[in-house]
């Protein structure tokens, strides 16, 4: 979900176009000014909808709400999205400065509306009808299935639309595989699958789109009410302020604002863009080559959708998924996040004194001063944990916050949210989750076949089964299972956006995860890190990708950069379902459990930065390197033996430095004198 950093606060952005050409998301068309003006009014109404319906929910249910918020959002997907390309002599309202939809396009958006509004007229007769629905219930089922796939087809592309047409064909065909097959199952005609989709619980009105209805769209709008109230400002001036006299400041600038952006925009790749827009002239005149400064800020945008408060809108779905509250979702992500952020700011600390970087002065004003005029953008993001701890529902704490925020606006006033600015946030609040909801809705197919045919278990016994024709060894069999399903998750995440390859993952791999003892959050995490991840792993990384055209540098080695500073994140998740111990990794278990657990993983993660970056108290040679690398993998396993024998390894590379360091400085007692910029030798801090 991208919510557009700097629109509203006056910070350097891109545009909403530069930002989707570096996501899964396509890119939104260029409306004329007459027809923006409609559509964004329209958006600004549905989402003072959605904040109403929360303290006034509709009687007839969740599912009729659910039906109104497609119905609300679907036309404009199909108009706001590029479709096919149409010959000139259908669409005469395009011109060379816009992208206005054509004729096609309206007669789409129109049935959109009339498919999903009508169960509206006999909404109770609809669902009783789903044992036996009319020939009108099946066409209109039918309607809304294609325009729910060319929506999402415009929005993210070609992949989930095509993985919901093979499992809709598994549904059919499936009862014509042969009895013996795992796969197997009674099979359904098209009614009955029409009928699960549109009738049920579990189809396009499910969990999913249940999600985004009710958990996401709220957020976006919270994250643009914050926006435009100039919060996307102050957190980049903070964190420039913060740290402008280290040396090593620009690097720790750009880990700070992409967490506190993370925020405001709720999407890695959009974070990186933005962060990266503003920050790469700093970075640059600090000393950062391209290529490391590219991967440090697709790995502090990545890092805002793996943090707490906020997290991704897959967080959303976990918690529905677990039937937890979303809060209990923040906690297990906040020991994994410490360490995400440990090991970047160590792999800045090392390419601070291998690149030999200088403070860059900026002209903000000190940190001190920011956070006594502006501090209060805050308390809305308190006002959300506050909330969520004692059992308010995030829903309404998140309306809460909106409240608050919009109140604390009028402190500021360059940015004070009057009738035209809240305007313009609420638009682009339901702008910013419309490809989410079409991404939701349409996964809702792949969880309703998933459910009507048994698939996620049926693919789960064949995992585990193929694992343990390799070897009888359940540790063995595990590790196998784990390894291929990250792989399997990266892969997926590569071609779809972070929530539907999670939801996919969701149905069919957890479920071989959670049958060899893995328990169902650690699970679910693991998968979540893994479809984050995906953007930045090659061969597309597409934040990698995003800020290599930022900075100039090459691609490729802009994404090993990436990978470089992420690696603690690509390690960690095998800890939490790997070893006993794991579960304190995500905040269960007892305090001591977790204090030893944050303590030795810190030191897997300190051993693991050693790896990539090269640098203990001097520069590493390729021996203490080799030795790091079982070091930090027995201090992840976390089981007593391997701790001791992860830190003594730990200790031999620190002692083989130790002695580099005093040989070379014996080679050279008295060697030239080094410029304030020049690398500096130290212990990285």
């Amino acid at each position: 979900m991208t919510v557009g950093i700097g629109t509203g606060g006056g910070s350097p952005a891109p545009s909403d176009e530069e930002l989707a050409e570096y996501e899964q998301e396509r890119p939104a068309r260029r409306l004329r000014p007459v027809l923006d003006l409609v559509i964004a009014v329209w958006c600004a109404i549905v989402s003072i909808g959605v904040l109403v319906q929360v303290f006034f929910p509709l009687p007839q249910g969740t599912q009729f709400y659910l039906v109104i918020f497609l119905a609300a959002v679907l036309p404009i997907t199909l108009l706001c999205y590029r479709g096919w390309k149409v010959p000139a002599f259908l669409n005469p309202f395009k011109n060379r400065s816009h992208d206005d939809p054509g004729i096609t396009d309206w007669i789409l958006a129109v049935a959109a509306f009339a498919v999903c509004v009508y169960p509206l007229f006999d909404f109770d007769g609809y669902l009783e009808r789903r044992q036996a629905p009319t020939t009108l219930d099946l066409v209109v089922g039918t309607l809304l299935l294609v325009l729910l796939l060319e929506a999402c087809r415009r929005t993210t592309g070609w992949v989930l639309p095509v993985f919901s047409l093979l499992f809709i064909a598994y549904a059919y065909y499936g009862g014509f595989l042969p009895y013996t097959w795992s796969l197997a199952h009674q099979g359904f005609n098209f009614d009955a699958i029409i009928a699960q989709f549109t009738m049920g619980t579990a189809g396009f009105y499910g969990t999913p789109l249940a999600v985004a209805a009710s958990y996401i769209v709220l957020f976006t709008i919270y994250g643009a009410v914050l926006d435009y109230s100039g919060a996307g400002k102050f957190f980049i001036d903070l964190s420039f302020a913060a740290f402008k006299r280290s040396r090593t400041a620009p690097g720790r600038t750009v880990t700070l604002a992409g967490f506190l952006l993370g925020s405001v925009s709720g999407s890695g790749t959009a974070t990186a863009v933005s962060l990266g827009t503003v920050s790469w002239p700093i970075l640059r005149r600090a000393g950062y080559p391209p290529e490391p400064a590219g991967g440090m800020l697709a790995a502090s945008g990545i890092g805002a959708i793996l943090s707490p408060p906020t997290l991704g809108a897959a967080a959303f779905i976990i918690a529905e998924f677990l039937q937890v509250s979303y809060l209990t979702v923040l906690g297990y992500a906040v020991i994994p996040t410490i360490l995400y952020y440990l090991g970047i700011l160590l792999a800045i600390e090392i390419d601070a004194r291998r690149h030999g970087t200088s403070s860059a002065e900026t002209s903000t004003d000190s940190a001190l001063r920011l956070l006594l005029r502006f501090g209060y953008h805050f308390l809305s993001l308190f006002v959300i944990i506050g909330f969520m701890a004692v059992d308010v529902p995030p829903f309404k704490a998140v309306v809460y916050a909106v409240i608050i925020q919009f109140g604390l606006s009028f402190l500021d006033r360059e940015h004070r949210l009057t009738a035209p600015r809240l305007y313009k946030a609420l638009a682009q609040g339901t702008r910013s989750v419309l490809p989410v909801a079409a991404t939701c809705a349409t996964a809702g197919v792949i969880v309703a076949v998933t459910t009507q045919t048994g698939l996620g278990l049926n693919l789960a016994e064949i995992i585990v089964t193929a694992a343990r024709g390799l070897t009888d060894n359940h540790t063995v069999v595990l590790i196998l299972t784990v390894v291929l399903s990250a792989f399997a998750v990266l892969i997926l995440g590569l071609a779809v956006p972070v929530t539907a390859s999670f939801i996919i993952a969701a149905v069919i791999i957890a479920p071989a995860l959670v049958q060899l003892g893995v328990t169902q959050p650690e699970a679910y995490m693991f998968i979540f890190y893994y479809a984050v991840l995906s953007e930045v792993s090659p061969p597309t990384a597409l934040a990698a990708v995003a800020t290599s055209a930022i900075t100039g540098g090459k691609v490729m080695p802009t994404m090993w950069q990436a990978w470089k500073y992420t690696l603690p994140a690509f390690l960690v998740p095998f800890a939490f379902v790997l070893t006993d111990n794991g579960a304190h990794l995500l905040g269960q278990g007892s305090f001591i459990g977790m204090v030893w657990t944050l303590a030795v993983s810190m030191l897997a993660v300190a051993a693991l930065a050693v790896v990539t970056g090269g640098w203990i108290v001097t520069a590493a040679g390729w021996l203490e390197r080799l030795v790091c690398v079982p070091a930090a993998l027995l201090l992840l396993y976390l089981a007593p033996v391997t701790i001791t024998a992860g830190i003594c390894l730990l200790l031999v590379a620190v002692v083989i430095n130790l002695v580099r360091r005093q040989r070379s400085m014996n080679a050279d007692p008295t060697p030239p004198p080094r410029s304030e910029a020049g690398p500096k030798e130290g212990p990285v801090t």
